[in-house]
């Protein structure tokens, strides 16, 4: 596979790759047409905050199966195109979470203690020792805004030098605040009036833009920002004049709305505000932590494996993998099979899990399901990442149910497609030494190999009727690999399973149901076949 790396990211990660046979290809500061014709052949993206992924790139790159952000904020990819088309997008959110809340409390100290002005003021010969009188941070309360990975472990320190901790996300629960020592408050509001600090950890969305303006800034009177998640979040001129002012004492800043910063700036133009060109995760070991953790997941997509971090696809734990890796071919010939035997528009799709697999994590399972149903019923690339979108997008109602009962199989998948008034189903187990087996068709007991060319024939259930398609397909020269046979009642209708070697020429089809006692006769293609 060919990865193509336009921002650069620690050797580590790029080792990884190529230890695993693949090419890589770095194009670092690439825009515009230069970019479109770089991802053209692309199998897989490494960005950082440097690359606008657009719908355009997205659109441009038909082999494109993954995206991975080396870091955490992902405003600079564009998600919904991505799984419109079908693009896995994963992030590495704990490879420099240690770094980014490190720096986080750095900052705090620096801006309290005016480290960068009087350093500054020594080194020009200056000894203003009585110049700068600064603030600690025990017994001071600290708003940390948006409680998540970075926010957690800057609480986490911050608490433990003795501050009290007021949180505000909307997206928390109040014991998963109280585990690190935080209050949850109801409102932005409460959290900046009750702070004498404020840190801000959310990222960058249209809900988050500009969150912290020129009113909000006023009910911290007299306290202190710290931003090093995302800039645009704040206000710049509201926050450097408030500095500039006295209205706040001072302000640490990592990130800007604009990078690189533009020299015009007015945060840095201000005294009491220090400021970092975007260093939070600048540490030697988050740099390879975030390569490497990219790499596996791009490693683990190209291998069909569960891609930990992903943000628009199903995701599960690697330990959990395993037990639900030999359904996934499974649930997709399931699908597959149903919606080539189903005679009419599709309202709705359930997917139905029996025995063992009922307690696993099945979301991944789904999706196959419905990639197996989609892939043939629509232009586009269909995949775990963008089938439940497409059947949204189609009106397609889909449910999943659960049952530890799985009557003789210690588990079972059934994939039903509907119309509102007709439906088939499809039932599939797993024996041992992934043994994959179709074991129930629209109700009809069979044991077929799920595999290549396949017949499906309804009958009626007389003597000679499986002979007559016996021969009726050797004098095609179309050669029978297995045939299984299920039945309801003695005299009634049959189904009838048949694994052939190459598929059944029309006129082959078409002689076969001219006798009247062959009801339906449909073709599956597995496989690629």
């Amino acid at each position: 596979m060919k990865v193509l790396v336009t921002d650069p990211i620690a050797d580590a990660g790029l080792d990884r790759f190529r230890e695993a046979g693949h090419e890589v290809e770095t194009a670092y500061d690439v825009e515009g047409d230069a970019l479109l014709a770089a991802v053209e052949d692309a199998d897989a993206m490494v960005v950082r905050s440097g690359t606008e992924v657009t719908a355009e790139v997205f659109a441009a790159a038909p082999n494109l199966q993954i995206v991975g952000r080396a870091g955490i904020g992902v405003d600079n990819i564009d998600i919904e195109a991505a799984t419109e088309h079908g693009v896995i997008v994963a992030n590495a959110p704990q490879g420099n979470v240690r770094a980014a809340a490190e720096h986080s409390v750095a900052m705090a100290f620096a801006t309290a203690r005016s480290i960068p002005q009087a350093h500054n003021r020594l080194r020009g010969g200056e000894w203003a020792k009585g110049d700068f009188l600064g603030t600690e941070l025990n017994e001071k309360t600290l708003g940390v805004v948006g409680f998540g990975r970075v926010g957690q472990e800057v609480a986490r320190r911050l608490d433990a030098l003795g501050m009290d901790l007021v949180t505000y996300d909307p997206y928390i629960s109040e014991e998963r605040a109280e585990r690190f020592g935080a209050e949850l408050v109801d409102s932005l509001d409460e959290c900046l009036e009750r702070a004498d600090f404020i840190t801000v950890h959310t990222p960058l969305t249209d809900e988050t833009e500009n969150m912290i303006g020129e009113e909000e800034i006023a009910q911290l009177e007299g306290g202190y920002v710290v931003n090093c998640a995302r800039g645009g979040i704040i206000d710049e001129p509201a926050l450097a004049e408030a500095v500039e002012d006295g209205l706040l004492k001072g302000a640490a800043i990592d990130v800007f709305a604009d990078e690189p910063v533009d020299p015009d700036n007015p945060l840095l133009a201000v005294e009491d505000v220090v400021v970092t060109p975007h260093l939070g995760a600048s540490t030697e070991a988050a740099q390879e932590h975030v390569a490497t953790s990219t790499a596996d997941q791009i490693i683990a997509a190209f291998n069909g494996e569960p891609v930990i971090n992903a943000l628009n696809a199903p995701s599960m734990d690697e330990s959990a993998f395993p037990a639900v890796e030999p359904y996934l071919d499974l649930a997709d010939t399931a699908g597959t099979i149903a919606v080539q035997l189903f005679d009419g528009g599709i309202s709705d799709v359930e997917v139905t899990y029996a025995g063992d697999i009922a307690d696993h994590d099945t979301e991944i399972v789904t999706a196959t399901a419905l990639k197996g149903v989609f892939e043939d019923v629509v232009e586009t690339q269909v995949n775990a990442v963008n089938a439940e979108r497409i059947a949204e997008e189609r009106g397609i109602d889909v449910t999943e149910s659960k049952t530890s009962s799985a009557e003789d199989f210690q588990s079972l998948i059934t994939v039903t497609v509907s119309d509102g008034d007709e439906e088939i189903s499809v039932s599939g187990t797993q024996f041992a030494g992934d043994d994959a087996r179709i074991v129930r068709i629209d109700g009809y007991r069979v044991d077929a190999v799920p595999h290549g060319h396949m017949l499906v024939a309804r009958n009626e259930d007389v003597p000679g009727v499986i002979g007559f398609i016996g021969t009726v397909l050797g004098e095609a020269d179309v050669n029978i690999a297995g045939m299984f046979n299920g039945r309801e009642t003695i005299g009634g209708e049959a189904l009838t399973v048949y694994n052939l070697d190459d598929p059944v020429p029309e006129e082959t089809v078409e002689r076969l149901l001219d006798d009247e006692r062959v009801i339906d006769i449909t073709q599956i293609q597995l496989n690629g076949q």
